[in-house]
C-alpha cells in the first residue's frame, strides 16, 4: 500500500520519470543524472532528487543512475511489474477513444470489458475482442474477469450511481474523466481528470507570462 506522506504530484512525476528512463534505454543510454533526467522532462534536478529520496537511494554523487536499474525499480514502485484488467464504463466518444489508445496495452493496461446503458451500443465491438455490455451485467463481469481499474466516462447525472456499483463489485481504482467529484471509500483510489481544469491552467500560465494578471 502507498505510503501516505508521499505526495500524489510526485507519483505521477515517477510515472514521467519511468517513461523518459523507457526512451533512455530505447536509445541505448546506460547511465543518466538527476540533470541530465531533468534537462530533458523541463524541471530541477533538485526535484528528480527529492522526489527519488522517497523510496530510497538510486545513485551515487558523481556516478549517476544505471537506467536500467532505475527504470526497473520504478516499475516496481508504480505497480507495473503486473499486466492490469480494465473496464470502460461509458462507451461513447471519449470511452471509445481511451479504449482504443494504443499506449495503454504497451504500459500493461488490457481493456477487457466495456459497459453503457444505450442498447444501441451494446454488441458493438469497441476494441478487437471486446464488445460493449449493459451496465446491468457489470458486477458479474468484473468479477469473472478479474478487473481492478474502472475508466469512468458517464455522464455527470450518472457517475455517482455508477461509481457505486464498481464499488460493490469490488473494483480497487476509479479513473474519473466525469466533470464532477466522485465519493469511494479510501480504500478506493480515484484519480480525476479533468480536461476544463487542465485548459484552465493553462490560460492561466500564458495570462502570467503576458503580465495580463
Amino acid at each position: 500500500m502507498r505510503t501516505p506522506k508521499i505526495p500524489k504530484p510526485t507519483i505521477r512525476r515517477l510515472a514521467i520519470y519511468y517513461r523518459c528512463l523507457t526512451k533512455l534505454k530505447d536509445n541505448g543510454v546506460d547511465k543518466t543524472s538527476s540533470k541530465e533526467m531533468a534537462d530533458l522532462l523541463g524541471i530541477k534536478a533538485s526535484q528528480v532528487r527529492k522526489d527519488l529520496s522517497y523510496f530510497g537511494e538510486f545513485g551515487k554523487r558523481g556516478v549517476g543512475y544505471n537506467v536500467d536499474k532505475l527504470s526497473f525499480k520504478l516499475k516496481e514502485i508504480l505497480g507495473l511489474k503486473k499486466n492490469w484488467n480494465v473496464a470502460i464504463v461509458g462507451a461513447g466518444n471519449l470511452g471509445s477513444a481511451i479504449a482504443n489508445y494504443a499506449g495503454l496495452e504497451k504500459n500493461g493496461f488490457k481493456i477487457v470489458s466495456a459497459f453503457d446503458v444505450d442498447e444501441k451500443k451494446v454488441g458493438q465491438m469497441i476494441v478487437p475482442g471486446v464488445t460493449i455490455q449493459k451496465i446491468d451485467d457489470i458486477e458479474e463481469r468484473i468479477k469473472n474477469n478479474n478487473i481492478e481499474i474502472a475508466i469512468l466516462t458517464v455522464p455527470v447525472n450518472a457517475a455517482q450511481e455508477v461509481t457505486d456499483k464498481l464499488i460493490n463489485c469490488g473494483i480497487k481504482g476509479i479513473l474519473n474523466f466525469t466533470p464532477t467529484s466522485i465519493y469511494a471509500p479510501e480504500d478506493i483510489e480515484v484519480e480525476d481528470v479533468d480536461f476544463v481544469i487542465s485548459l484552465k491552467s493553462l490560460t492561466f500560465e500564458i495570462a502570467s507570462s503576458k503580465n495580463d494578471l
